[in-house]
């Protein structure tokens, strides 16, 4: 078969597909004849419905049927045909002026851009790398202390302190008048562990049992209560309790509290060692990875197609409504998502996964299944029971390809750092750990 493309705009195409009437009709009578064996109507048995009533019926569902799968088979035999790469689904609308006893019909679409993928050996990366201190270690044990501590009531007269446990009363107005959630009693927080804004904080600390104190708030204009966001209050606090902190000391019931079995610090120590090791592998191959993609993006040229970031967007836009669903947002279905919002990520999501996909084809970059099970044992090897973990992961196919676009993405990093001018940068564990992971 012939198939005559004719190009639109840079991705856009068009073919123009012809069908027999004849054949369609045909498939229409052989499919009305199944359904009359099967249909059931008042007035008639099984399979005795006259075929004149069933045509009157479902004759127009089962032609709009027939023609749907023809023209699909059409197009997908022209687009083979043609060696052409569909990307997203075409527009077919009926043609006027077709040949005697034919139908026409003409397919809008757009095919996959060729992408340029330029010298990867003058591309400049920054790869950075982070070692676990000792000192990094020891607030790690603070941590978990602090997890486990215990509080005891200070003297009457002990002024609230950072550390310490305060039972507050507290109410707030605006310009006079209370708010939604500007009102509690006996109120638990931690003095200096940023629970609450940082103006309460400086007014509770230094007060005493039974102490009130009135004090202005300023509240964020990104605060997550939007009736007050941007907003000036008057608070009025109440302190009713004080509690001191105390910590656990390091021996060797706490180190048995945490599940080492040997209960000693030097294994306590190990075990966390190992435990920000890993975590700080994970996070170093992300922001590496980060600066290979960005590297990757600048040195590539290609056209995107427009159905395929609609598809994306539309995919972000359902993916932002199931968010707000989950946070008890009424009618999330409904809330006005301003599709544009995510038009910038979409396209670099869109025009990166193009550009890996044609590096990691021309390159042989593809996961290898004893790349998968390492990933996945790596993964598994910080929970109690690897072994579960491991089966969880093989028991669904969804999992195994998110762990294999995982390893692919670590292939490609690995295969643009081999090939590109990287420059070593040692950055702090606190600076990588602050980075959102």
């Amino acid at each position: 078969m012939t198939v005559n493309v004719e190009t639109l705009e840079k991705l856009e195409r068009k073919i123009t597909l012809t069908l027999p009437v004849e054949t369609i009709q045909a498939e229409v009578d052989s499919r009305l004849k199944r359904l009359a064996r099967t249909v059931k109507m008042d007035g008639f048995r099984p399979g005795k419905v006259p075929m004149s009533v069933v045509a009157q019926r479902y004759g127009y569902s089962v032609q709009y049927e027939v023609m749907n799968d023809k023209v699909g088979q059409a197009f997908s035999q022209a687009a083979n045909e043609a060696k052409l790469r569909v990307a997203g689904q075409p527009t077919i609308t009926e043609k006027e002026g077709a040949p005697e006893g034919q139908v026409a019909f003409d397919a809008v679409f757009e095919v996959y851009p060729e992408v340029k993928i330029g010298d990867l050996s003058e591309a400049e990366i920054e790869r950075v790398a982070t070692e676990v201190t000792d000192e990094a270690i020891d607030r790690t044990i603070d941590i978990l202390r602090k997890q486990r501590r215990s509080f005891g009531q200070r003297s009457q007269d002990s002024a609230a302190a950072d550390g310490d446990r305060v039972t507050v009363d507290f109410e707030g107005k605006i310009d006079g008048e209370p708010f939604q959630g500007g009102k509690a009693e006996d109120f638990q927080f931690i003095v200096g562990e940023g629970q609450m804004l940082k103006e309460f904080e400086d007014a509770v600390r230094g007060m005493k049992v039974g102490d009130s104190r009135t004090f202005p708030l300023a509240f964020p204009a990104d605060y997550h209560g939007a009736d007050v966001a941007g907003k000036q209050a008057d608070f009025m606090v109440t302190v009713k309790r004080i509690e001191a902190a105390n910590l656990p000391e390091i021996d060797e019931a706490f180190t048995k509290s945490l599940g080492i079995g040997e209960g000693t610090v030097d294994a306590l120590r190990a075990d966390i060692r190992k435990n920000l090791e890993r975590e700080v592998k994970f996070r170093l191959l992300a922001r590496n990875k980060t600066a290979v993609m960005d590297a990757l993006l600048a040195k590539s040229e290609l056209d995107l197609p427009k159905s395929v970031v609609q598809s994306e967007i539309d995919r972000m836009v359902e993916g932002a409504r199931a968010e707000l669903k989950q946070r008890g947002i009424k009618d999330a279905d409904k809330a006005p998502i301003p599709a544009d919002v995510f038009r910038p990520q979409a396209e670099r999501r869109v025009r990166l996964g193009l550009v890996v996909a044609e590096l990691v084809r021309a390159n042989n970059l593809e996961a290898k299944p004893e790349q998968i099970k390492a990933h996945i044992e790596e993964l598994a090897s910080s929970y109690e029971k690897p072994a579960d973990v491991v089966r969880w992961y093989y028991g669904d196919n969804r999992r195994l390809a998110e762990v294999e676009a995982v390893v692919i993405e670590n292939n490609v990093t690995d295969f643009v750092l081999g090939k590109a001018k990287v420059s070593e940068k040692s950055v702090g564990f606190d600076e990588l750990m602050q980075q959102q992971a």
